[in-house]
């Protein structure tokens, strides 16, 4: 069985999410993602702005539905490569990689200003292309043991002058400021696709089918 699919696969729980996702493209939204592994103090979640795939091969998909949901589309790697989606780096914690990425964050906060912030900004996006390959998620607002390296994961990140690049947790948990830098991301960075780009959908029951064709069609 070949480990990869020549597909990108995103999944949601909500029927609504995937009729948005077909009339208005995908809204990258900020997920509070595990950065304990950098050796931070007193900075183990930051949020990135992203739209999740991942390139599981269909026979483990099913494992994948459980957890992310069972309504979701599939897109074509070539649609990925145009609007630069990136597989991830997943970084084993306390290795000399997990090590070299931190430390090049602590080189760049040291710089002079002029030359800090746009080196900080650049490691920050290497940083939101990077996961442990066993971390934590947030799950109903409690951190959760998960593997990620299973999930074989592709993500957009925005980048855009009025797309905050991250959020810290405790701004996060505002909802006035988390409304704000989403409704910012929604207008200046949704990702589009055509219908020629789409290989599967995937709905929990057959009888979903002509909801779905009928809202695409609006």
């Amino acid at each position: 069985m070949n480990p990869r699919s020549s597909t990108l696969f995103h999944f949601t729980k909500s029927e609504s999410i995937l009729f948005d996702i077909f009339k208005n493209g995908f809204w990258p939204r900020y997920c509070l993602e595990d950065i304990q592994w950098q050796g931070f103090e007193g900075f183990d979640f930051v949020a990135f702005p992203m739209v999740c795939f991942c390139d599981i091969p269909l026979a483990r998909i099913s494992e994948h539905i459980g957890f992310y949901g069972s309504y979701g589309i599939g897109l074509s790697k070539d649609w990925a490569e145009r609007n630069n989606l990136n597989p991830l780096l997943y970084v084993s914690s306390g290795s000399d990689l997990s090590h070299t990425v931190s430390q090049i964050m602590n080189n760049s906060l040291q710089l002079k200003e002029g030359n800090k912030d746009e080196a900080v900004d650049h490691v920050r996006y290497l940083i939101a292309h990077t996961k442990p390959a066993i971390g934590r998620m947030m799950i109903d607002g409690e951190p959760t043991k998960k593997d990620f390296y299973q999930e074989s994961e592709w993500r957009y990140v925005p980048r855009h002058e009025k797309v905050r690049t991250h959020l810290r947790q405790e701004v996060f948990e505002k909802d006035e400021k988390l409304k704000e830098a989403h409704d910012n991301s929604k207008e200046h960075a949704s990702l589009q696709f055509l219908p020629s780009d789409v290989s599967y959908v995937f709905v929990p029951k057959d009888s979903d089918i002509p909801g779905l064709i009928f809202h695409h069609k609006v």
